[in-house]
């Protein structure tokens, strides 16, 4: 039997992590997190890390792995979530993967083929001379020139990104989108994707709801925290809830406008979710409400189960 691997997806905030904790419990299942920020120590409220009490004693995988320091690529979760699907699957459990970060998910179910030639570190350094002395704008109208697809995913201010697009480009002669559309249609597993979806206007309400519990529980703190420890041109600090505080630390931008930016910030992301998963992946969707989520947890639990029949 191909392993059957579970992943529920859709945006931030409708309800993900509370599904994947009745899953497997229903299903004898271990969770693996499919959130690309999650994996970095000391990013707990921006994120909405799972606490330990909310995983109810059930095992999770992909949390807390790195440190804020440190480089993380689709290539590693791929080959890190695989690790752990294994794992899972020997001990006999149901891999249950869950997050919206959705080129990494694709890259772990669908074995996400990434450029295979080495980096060129005197293409590289040739690069970062370029951003220091042309700037990121330079860099990233020549990308658009050459790779106006991924120029659209790409923020100029990645530089990371920026520039190893800019390197495939030079050392291969392909696009980083060329790499991206030649992947392979099926997967080692038996993927099951649950994808939860709410009305637009109701989850952005509940994101800005989201986001002033988030400052409560301390974000500021955190953010400053992670900032003042030298962290600002890292990986881990680019992401939502944690990029739009540096302008506010720095003096240059009121705290208000912060959370404004934070807030829009948090439902673009979100609308950026939706359309990822609808147009990349083949995705079961069930539409939530608060006042009924049970009985479509309920609705999903029996179609999980004959979904797993039939495997």
């Amino acid at each position: 039997m191909i392993q059957p691997v579970v992943a529920i997806v859709g945006p931030t905030g409708v309800g993900k992590t509370r599904l994947s904790i009745d899953i497997a419990h229903r299903f004898d299942g271990e969770v693996i997190n499919g959130d690309s920020l999650q994996v970095y120590r000391g990013l707990n409220i921006g994120t909405d890390k799972i606490t330990q009490n909310d995983k109810q004693s059930i095992p999770h995988h992909m949390l807390d792995i790195k440190h804020p320091s440190e480089p993380f690529s689709a290539a590693d979760f791929q080959q890190m979530v695989q690790a752990s699907i294994e794992a899972i699957n020997r001990r006999g459990k149901l891999p249950v993967i869950v997050g919206g970060t959705g080129l990494y998910i694709q890259a772990a179910l669908y074995n996400y083929h990434f450029a295979e030639k080495p980096r060129d570190e005197n293409v590289t350094r040739r690069l970062e001379e370029e951003l220091k002395t042309l700037g990121a704008d330079k860099l990233y109208e020549n990308l658009k020139a050459i790779d106006p697809d991924q120029a659209v995913k790409i923020h100029p201010n990645n530089h990371q990104r920026l520039i190893r697009a800019l390197e495939i480009y030079e050392t291969t002669g392909k696009t980083m989108s060329d790499y991206q559309q030649d992947q392979p249609e099926n997967s080692p597993y038996s993927p099951i994707l649950l994808g939860l979806e709410m009305d637009r206007q109701l989850l952005y309400q509940r994101i800005n709801a989201r986001v002033e519990q988030m400052l409560e529980q301390g974000l500021v703190e955190e953010v400053r925290l992670l900032y003042n420890q030298g962290y600002e041109n890292h990986q881990a600090l680019r992401g939502i809830g944690y990029k739009e505080f540096i302008p506010y630390f720095k003096g240059e931008q009121t705290f208000d406008d912060t959370i404004k930016l934070l807030k829009r910030n948090s439902r673009r992301y979100a609308k950026r979710q939706y359309t990822w998963f609808k147009n990349k992946m083949q995705v079961n969707w069930y539409h939530v409400t608060p006042d009924a989520i049970d009985g479509t947890f309920e609705k999903i639990f029996d179609d999980l189960a004959g979904m797993l029949a039939r495997i």
